[in-house]
């Protein structure tokens, strides 16, 4: 192969195989760095460097020693934990990346908060609490008020986040905020978030920067469980916004990018707008969207991001313009209650204007009350010209699929979804 080697920080997930995928076509060797040898990867690696991705000192010693070892010349990752400890490796490596000084703040919402906030970004009114005496203070405070929204620091994919609607049950959303599983340690700010809850429509924006230009690729509408945990359950995209509407997401989402140092590479910006058109930003991400947005970009505009993310992190010019003008859109099924899955009909096939089915969990195995998206069960994608119409066959295959779901035995718990039963997928 020919041309500068290509680093994943973290190979396994579909977002990482796209990346690996894009890289090899381009005939560039791509190298993983992980936890351990035999970690998943997307495909056969040319290499990996194995490093303690809890310890920043040590994995950035490790992994740009390896990097310069073997000609890399791009460092990536679709991991939302390790966005800081790329920006840190392209930093230490002269490589295209995020400002190692500000990076932080893509990764801890704590440190966003502070930091969207002096950058004038409209976000909910926040407490940081350590304990119960700051948690009584938090809900005492007018400015919080109920519903409002308990959450880890650090954490990503809804998990350990609740909608508290009474005083009476915070202390339970607050013991699962701090139980929310960290991924490679607690590293981040102790403690957990009281937010004062944003009521509107959930979209989120996805942007690509490059050499601190950015341009928007589009706005995803998101289907969002109801209750005390808030799972996002569909994507949608492009939406189009009135256009006063739009220039103030972009305007907020702008500021943000800016405030958290995102220069080269992917962001992912929740955002909430309410009946009177105003936008919230509830987070960012120095990412790509995960839950298979990347797919929707690509069949709905025309957009392949993965090619075009290797390009901003190789310092060459990104193609980011649409090609294609129609709509896709992705629902995740999940399961009603925890228990035993002992049956599933009606699940959907590959086909046309269907290019990507895949379900998840065993039959026979066990599946969780939706409280997160690692609870969600399979997903299928439907694409088309039309949004109407998209969105129509959409909402007719959800309603065709049929779970059984048998309670668990008496005194059992909530456990893991077991991987792997079908999966169908169109190149």
């Amino acid at each position: 192969m020919t041309g500068p080697a290509v680093l994943l920080l973290d190979a396994a997930g579909p977002e990482s195989a796209a990346l690996a995928r894009a890289a090899a076509a381009r005939s560039h060797q791509v190298h993983a760095a992980t936890t351990t040898a035999d970690g998943q990867a997307p495909a056969p690696l040319a290499g990996q460097v194995v490093t303690d991705f809890a310890r920043p000192d040590r994995a950035v010693e490790d992994i740009t020693a390896y990097a310069r070892r073997h000609r890399v010349g791009a460092v990536l990752t679709a991991n939302e934990y390790l966005t800081e400890l790329a920006a840190l490796v392209c930093a230490e490596l002269g490589l295209p990346g995020n400002d190692p000084r500000l990076a932080h703040a893509a990764r801890d919402k704590a440190t966003m908060a502070s930091a969207l906030t002096a950058a004038g970004v409209r976000i909910p009114y926040t407490w940081l609490v350590h304990d119960d005496t700051e948690l009584h203070d938090a809900l005492a405070d007018a400015a919080v008020g109920f519903p409002c929204v308990i959450k880890p620091v650090s954490g990503a994919g809804s998990a350990g986040v609740t909608v508290v609607t009474s005083a009476a049950q915070a202390a339970a959303a607050a013991d699962t905020a701090r139980m929310a599983h960290r991924r490679y340690g607690g590293e981040g700010e102790a403690g957990i978030l009281v937010q004062t809850y944003a009521a509107g429509d959930e979209y989120s924006v996805e942007t690509v920067t490059q050499d601190a230009v950015t341009t928007h690729l589009a706005v995803t509408r998101k289907v969002v469980t109801g209750g005390a945990h808030r799972v996002e359950t569909g994507h949608s995209l492009p939406v189009r916004l009135p256009p006063a509407t739009a220039a103030a997401v972009h305007r907020e989402v702008d500021a943000a990018i800016r405030a958290v140092g995102i220069r080269h590479g992917a962001s992912h910006t929740e955002v909430v707008i309410d009946t009177d058109g105003r936008c919230t930003v509830i987070e960012i991400a120095a990412r790509l969207g995960a839950g298979h947005i990347g797919l929707l970009l690509r069949h709905a505009l025309g957009i392949d991001i993965f090619t075009a993310l290797l390009d901003v992190a190789l310092g060459r010019p990104a193609a980011l313009t649409p090609t294609a003008h129609g709509h896709a859109t992705v629902r995740f099924i999940t399961s009603p209650r925890t228990g035993r899955l002992t049956s599933l009909t009606g699940f959907p096939k590959r086909g046309p204007g269907v290019p990507y089915v895949r379900w998840r969990a065993a039959i026979g195995g066990p599946v969780n009350a939706v409280s997160a998206n690692a609870d969600r069960l399979g997903y299928f994608i439907v694409t088309g010209p039309d949004a109407a119409e998209v969105e129509q066959r959409a909402d007719t295959l959800a309603r065709q699929v049929r779970l059984q779901v048998e309670p668990p035995p008496s005194g059992g718990g909530p456990d893991q979804v077991r991987s792997a039963s079908t999966a169908a997928m169109a190149p």
